[in-house]
């Protein structure tokens, strides 16, 4: 028999969205550890909002949108709002009702804002990690560095000399006038960004195109591949170096050492001596490329060096996700402490979409 193309027309629905969502979807699991997460973060968030006023978006709510965000690859803010106003599973998710309006953009990017203050970012990746059945996955002695580019939001253009005038609004072309800088030396010393002041020029390797970029570095666990911290600088050449000695020293305070894996960019003399001086074995790629390498026998000789070699690319991996999936590519934010936030809280959803079928494999 053939079905009637009419529509209902009812004006109450009476099914509650927790039964909308299946049982076995994806994001269920996802859920109930992002809001134990939260939980934890109750008194931090606390100290964030004023105790009188008009109440503002719960950040919980703010964050669950966000963790949304980066696992669904949506670009803006406006595009998130307009996918809370249809969308059930995103309202359930959420925690929004469904007479519930969704929030305006800019309403959004305000209060996300306001979460920078508490390093909120920073305290929900360690929260979800903190959690007792998620520790057991975690290795805490065997460890993975490395960095990845992020490409700030500034164009070539705005690349402009310090002690240049402001001359915006003279020789016509509008706000996206044309310019011609071929043939002009241009360096982080005696340029910068208008759009950004924190991006600053950095090129790749030899032959490669200059962007204006911050790098983003990750520890990553090796039982796991889980993220465990980051870090977000301004480009240098010691950048790397400096941010995983920062990252891996609160996990060197034991009796025992711990191991730390790496590509050959970090195969530098200093820094394998201040590894050995924080106790930890520096298990990193030799570069014998018309050098010498600072890693000798008394590393490679061991079965452990092969092992963390291998294992180590595997935060690849993570990179891949966080600018592929969560749109860290190329970021949409500006000043450094604004993108450094987005980093830590992509690298946490990442953690998030991979735990469930860790958690499900785990004996």
């Amino acid at each position: 028999m053939r079905g009637t193309d009419k529509r209902s027309g009812e004006l109450f629905s009476y099914v509650d969205l927790e039964k909308r969502v299946r049982k076995d979807h994806p994001l269920r699991p996802i859920r109930e550890m992002a809001d134990t997460a939260l939980a934890v973060l109750s008194g931090d968030f606390a100290a964030l909002y004023s105790r009188t006023g008009r109440p503002s978006i719960a950040p919980e709510m703010l964050l669950r949108a966000m963790l949304l965000q980066a696992f669904y690859s949506i670009g803006s803010e406006r595009q998130l709002m307009e996918r809370l106003e249809f969308d059930l599973l995103f309202r359930w998710f959420v925690g929004l009702g469904v007479d519930d309006p969704a929030w305006d953009h800019s309403t959004f990017s305000k209060n996300r804002d306001r979460l920078l203050e508490g390093d909120i970012a920073a305290k929900f990746l360690a929260a979800v990690l903190s959690q007792p059945r998620v520790k057991r996955l975690l290795s805490s002695e065997h460890f993975s560095v490395d960095g990845t580019l992020i490409e700030a939001w500034a164009s070539m253009k705005s690349f402009k000399p310090k002690d240049a005038k402001d001359d915006d609004g003279q020789g016509g072309g509008g706000r996206n006038a044309p310019a011609d800088f071929r043939g002009e030396k241009r360096s982080n010393d005696t340029h910068e960004s208008t759009t950004d002041p924190d991006a600053m020029l950095y090129r790749k390797g030899p032959g490669m195109e200059a962007k204006l970029c911050f790098i983003g570095h990750g520890l990553m666990e090796n039982r796991s591949g889980l993220i465990v911290d980051t870090r977000l600088t301004r480009v240098s050449g010691h950048a790397e170096r400096l941010a995983a000695l920062d990252m891996i020293e609160a996990w060197a305070d034991r009796p025992r050492a711990i191991t730390l894996g790496a590509d050959r960019g970090y195969d530098a003399a200093d820094f394998v001596e201040e590894l050995r001086t924080l106790n930890v074995r520096p298990h990193v790629a030799q570069n014998t490329n018309r050098r010498r390498s600072a890693i000798d026998k008394r590393t490679t000789r061991h079965p452990g060096y092969a092992a963390s070699i291998r294992i180590r690319k595997r935060i690849e991996e993570a990179f891949g996700w966080i600018k592929t999936v969560a749109g860290m590519r190329k970021t949409k934010l500006r000043g450094l402490d604004k993108v450094d936030w987005a980093f830590a809280f992509t690298a946490a959803a990442y953690n998030l979409v991979r735990l469930p079928k860790l958690l499900a494999a785990a004996p």
